[in-house]
């Protein structure tokens, strides 16, 4: 068995933790199934009918339009971390700052976004996380940090 001298540990503990609300959780679990399944993901679809009943569409319909806006957008890649995981990369806190605070700190999500993406023009991007946000308070389940 042979070591490697001065190697770095390959395990880097999250450095967030899962936000409090359940509906950011939910919103965060089809961030992290969209992101790796697809966009027609079923248990992101199965999650939504659970959580909004009949009213399921709209939301679930505007996670993948953020969700597709932000895979053309990007310049960079956007970390997300499995399912399973109990905590968030900086990159899924990020996207849960700018769906909970989509009108208290409209610039904030602004910068968030430019610095996420790695581009200047994020407007696409933002009113894709406005719409999502907005459909999931409309339904009942506003995302809060």
């Amino acid at each position: 068995m042979t070591t490697v001298p001065n190697a770095q540990p390959t395990v880097h503990p999250l450095p967030h933790a899962l936000p409090g609300c359940a509906n950011a959780c939910l919103a965060l679990f089809a961030i992290r199934r969209m992101g790796a399944g697809g966009l027609a993901d079923a248990h992101a679809a199965h999650a939504f009918v659970g959580a909004f009943g009949e009213s399921f569409r709209r939301p679930l319909v505007l996670m993948r339009v953020l969700m597709a806006e932000l895979a053309a957008t990007s310049t960079c890649p956007i970390a997300i971390a499995p399912c399973c995981c109990a905590r968030m990369t900086p990159a899924e806190n990020a996207l849960m700052v700018v769906l909970s605070h989509r009108e208290a700190a409209p610039l904030g999500a602004r910068l968030l976004l430019r610095d996420l993406l790695g581009v200047r023009h994020v407007d696409g991007v933002l009113a894709s996380a406005k719409a999502a946000a907005q459909a999931f308070a409309d339904a009942g389940r506003p995302i809060s940090a």
